[in-house]
């Protein structure tokens, strides 16, 4: 199968890497050589870890089924086109109408977002049912779950496409309607808004916040922690996005405001709620 992959950050080279270890061509679509050079590395170096614990994985022969180019008329020969770029409904929506435009009828436009409306992401599009939620989750390689989110026109096509894709990367997707948040984004938000109130009112410390969740209800990572790893800014996107659709409970905390601000986004900063 080949597979397209627009965008090359964390979570595109994260899909991008699930792909080319399952056997899979992969096209990565990048806007400069920069940003084409950096999807390459974090590529490389994901496969490298997986081949640690998986000797049958020749990371070389994965790296040749792997093509970068810096538009998206170079995935038109793609079985199926996966985005993952920025959380941003403008952009997403004339990416959408454009690759509706480009690709033949048959291939299927997944979307990885974590909290935009499906419905609104494809409104621009001339064949909105051809369009679904593949919304992955970090670190793409070694997570489990692949949230797949119908829109109110979404087909049963590319739903069973999405779920098939799921499948072959050996991963388990959940099939949920699209709803602020859908389920994962929406659940996990509360936790980590409601954590960043506990810090910012000194309840407890960040480490201990966390080991709560760790060793008191067996969550393999806090929620803090998670933040940082996600990426503070995004998650401050998503809960203004949510506060705007869902009312005051999604609304951020002071803290997360001002770390953002501040530059600590946490691990792609080298600072959150920890160093890194």
């Amino acid at each position: 199968m080949k597979i397209a992959v627009i965008g090359a950050g964390t979570m595109g080279a994260g899909i991008a890497t699930s792909c080319l270890a399952a056997g899979d061509d992969v096209v990565s679509v990048e806007a400069s050589a920069e940003q084409t050079t950096a999807g390459r590395a974090l590529i490389q170096n994901s496969l490298e870890r997986l081949a640690v614990k998986n000797d049958d994985l020749d990371v070389a022969e994965c790296l040749n089924r792997l093509a970068q180019v810096d538009d998206i008329e170079g995935t038109v020969d793609c079985d199926l086109v996966i985005e993952a770029i920025p959380e941003i409904l403008e952009a997403k929506q004339a990416l959408f109408a454009a690759l509706d435009e480009l690709h033949e009828p048959g291939v299927i436009l997944g979307t990885n977002t974590s909290s935009l409306s499906i419905d609104q992401i494809a409104s621009k599009a001339a064949s909105p049912d051809r369009i679904v939620g593949t919304h992955f989750f970090n670190p793409v390689p070694v997570s489990a779950l692949v949230e797949v989110v119908v829109g109110s026109q979404t087909s049963d096509e590319a739903v069973d496409a999405a779920v098939g894709l799921s499948e072959r990367l050996h991963k388990t997707p959940i099939v949920v309607k699209d709803s602020p948040g859908f389920a994962s984004s929406r659940l996990g938000l509360v936790l980590g808004l409601e954590a960043i109130r506990m810090l910012e009112a000194g309840v407890a410390s960040a480490q201990d916040i966390d080991q709560a969740m760790e060793l008191g209800y067996r969550h393999p990572m806090g929620p803090l922690r998670l933040t940082d790893l996600v990426g503070l800014d995004v998650r401050l996107n998503i809960a203004q996005h949510l506060a705007s659709e869902l009312g005051d409970r999604f609304t951020p905390p002071q803290l997360l405001i001002d770390m953002v601000a501040e530059g600590k986004l946490g691990k792609k900063s080298g600072v959150g709620f920890y160093e890194w």
